[in-house]
């Protein structure tokens, strides 16, 4: 006669969990409550009812010092028609798109060759990384400075080469890729960190066998590095993004949004709507807008992501 363990027994993974396991994992799942309350009430303090009143207001004309009544979608509305709101989004997509992509390209080949071994090489590393530990606010300064049409540094190189002096951030047509200047000084560093950790984690043979099978440097990154580095470069746009569109310190404390709008950015116009003309309403209608916009560039580079397969591409299981 042939017993069936499995009837018999019950499996592992198969049978009901006995009274006692039950009440042991309510138990423990109890223990967990202390520890996780506090969180959840931090969490709903600085996020939650923040974004509901920002919502509560957005929908309502209210000034400080003056009305307080409701709108409804009117703030919305008048969104539309704002030509200034409309020349905002136009300078933080130019600016982001660009302050993601010079810092990738720069950080990238800094990656490539402070990834080769020469002499000194942990102490150029050291100083390579220097810019992005400074403070925004003392970058603006020295900044500021470089930038003067007349005593600023950057006008004097020109000049040593026969370029006419610039007008920089004090000129309209120069603002943008000037404040995008110090945004890829600042940040190309951490696009290099990034793609160093990628390129020490890729395995000596597959170079091996291509210099066997007689490729050169370009047909080795092409087929080998780029595909590696992929995830990694990935990281590096989603970071470098998230801290491009929410760009204020530098923005503000070089040009202020100036020369007159030439500079000014979706989160340099709403500060100026809430806490310069102190209209609290309309300005929270800007920040959800703009929240609006983050989540859907957001949602667009994972869609890009899952579509690329950059993990298979990179060998990822």
């Amino acid at each position: 006669m042939t017993i069936d363990l499995h009837a018999e027994f019950g499996s592992a993974a198969g049978r009901p969990a006995l009274p006692k396991e039950r009440s042991h994992k309510r138990l423990r799942s109890r223990r967990f409550w202390p520890f996780l309350v506090p969180a959840l009430i931090v969490l709903t303090a600085i996020t939650v009812v923040p974004w509901a009143f920002t919502l509560w207001m957005s929908v309502r004309e209210f000034t400080v010092g003056g009305t307080n009544e409701f709108v409804g979608l009117a703030n919305y509305a008048r969104l539309l028609v704002d030509a200034r709101f409309s020349e905002a989004i136009w300078h933080t997509l130019f600016y982001t798109f660009l302050s993601v992509l010079l810092p990738l390209i720069f950080g990238t080949l800094a990656a490539l060759v402070l990834h080769r071994e020469f002499p000194l090489r942990g102490l150029v590393r050291g100083i390579f990384v220097l810019p992005m530990m400074a403070t925004p606010v003392a970058i603006a300064l020295v900044w500021t400075m470089m930038f003067h049409p007349q005593l600023g540094v950057l006008n004097y190189l020109l000049s040593l080469v026969g370029i006419e002096p610039q007008g920089w951030v004090f000129h309209p047509a120069t603002v943008i890729p000037s404040l995008i200047l110090v945004e890829t000084w600042q940040w190309t560093p951490l696009v290099a960190l990034i793609v160093l950790g990628g390129l020490a984690v890729i395995p000596r043979e597959p170079y091996e066998s291509a210099e066997i099978d007689g490729a050169g440097a370009w047909m080795k990154f092409r087929y080998i590095t780029w595909p590696m580095i992929l995830p990694f470069l990935m990281i590096a746009v989603i970071i470098r993004m998230i801290d491009a569109l929410k760009s204020f310190d530098i923005i503000y404390a070089i040009t202020q949004g100036g020369p007159g709008t030439a500079s000014e950015t979706i989160n340099i116009y709403l500060y100026s709507v809430a806490f310069s003309y102190y209209n609290i309403g309309y300005g929270s209608a800007i920040a959800v807008v703009f929240f609006v916009l983050v989540v859907a560039i957001s949602l667009a580079m994972l869609v890009l992501r899952q579509k690329l397969h950059w993990n298979e591409m990179a060998g990822a299981p």
